[in-house]
């Protein structure tokens, strides 16, 4: 068997043997397989699939309390249409390793982050809700993602230039290939439509160029393996901005606490953070002035 068609058949399992939850049981992880290979579109007519729900997938870093930019950018979405999709929700703990973390800190973050989206209004009834590192695909198809995505193609992404100029000599690679990652995590679940924010925008383009390189270079003569996913932008409130910097949006990774607004400060404390929100010298207010971004 050539070398091209072994790379298809594996990616093709990897595909179909996508999400568990939370359980640890092989029992229910074997059935969780059988129902999820089951939701697997057949093609008819020539390669046409059957009709079923739209597919969404999203996540975020638990790193860090999850702030008003995280709901009001992505978890407000998620919940208003969890009836009009198939949903997985994800806790991208994969992609939190890419910057200095405290292990034990950051298992015990990755929990706060799941029942933060229970608290947010995401019902598992209607949703899958799973940690990233429980399902090694993710890893596995990164992988063979690598090993067809070009160099120049990474080094365009300007998450990465602005992040490495932070980091310096210190950036790691994982930082690098971080976006390879976030294309194995979507694509790894046929996903239709992703949740995204502006700034991760240019990420999922990524996602789509890597999708039509695999098939295209393996799929010529047999189904296409993967899916293009397109962007579910909110129009307004996007983008929520430091209280620090109104050039940069708000960032669990922000060395000062007080340029968020956390989910779980109280009160008193959102009100001090208010007080103490940096603003411009200017006189009045304005909206949608990039002049005054404060």
């Amino acid at each position: 068997m050539q070398l091209r068609s072994i790379i298809y058949l594996f990616v093709l399992f990897l595909v179909s043997m996508r999400a568990f939850h939370f359980s640890p049981g092989f029992a229910k992880r074997a059935s969780l397989s059988r129902r999820f290979l089951s939701e697997i579109p057949t093609p008819i007519n020539g390669g046409t699939e059957v009709p079923r729900m739209k597919r969404v997938l999203s996540g975020v870093q638990p790193t860090g309390t999850l702030h008003l930019g995280n709901y009001l950018g992505a978890i407000r979405q998620w919940v208003k249409n969890q009836d009009d999709y198939d949903n997985f929700f994800c806790v991208v703990d994969l992609h939190a390793i890419t910057a200095p973390h405290n292990p034990k800190q950051l298992a015990d973050d990755t929990l706060q982050a799941a029942a933060m989206y229970l608290a947010c209004g995401i019902d598992p009834k209607k949703s899958k809700i799973f940690v990233q590192s429980h399902v090694k695909a993710h890893a596995e198809l990164t992988w063979l993602l690598n090993c067809i995505t070009p160099i120049n193609w990474l080094e365009r992404m300007i998450q990465y230039k602005e992040k490495a100029i932070k980091h310096g000599e210190n950036v790691g690679m994982g930082l690098f290939d971080y976006p390879v990652l976030m294309a194995a995590d979507i694509l790894l679940y046929n996903t239709d439509f992703v949740p995204v924010g502006e700034d991760q925008r240019q990420h999922l383009e990524l996602t789509r160029d890597i999708s039509r390189r695999f098939n295209d270079q393996f799929c010529k003569r047999s189904p296409k393996v993967f899916r293009e996913p397109r962007a579910m932008i909110v129009k307004e409130g996007a983008r929520v901005m430091s209280l620090q910097d109104g050039t940069s949006k708000m960032s669990k990774s922000a060395e000062s606490d007080f340029s968020r607004i956390n989910l779980l400060d109280p009160p008193e404390l959102i009100a001090q953070k208010i007080k103490k929100c940096k603003t411009d010298s200017f006189k009045g207010l304005e909206w949608d002035n990039p002049e005054r971004p404060e």
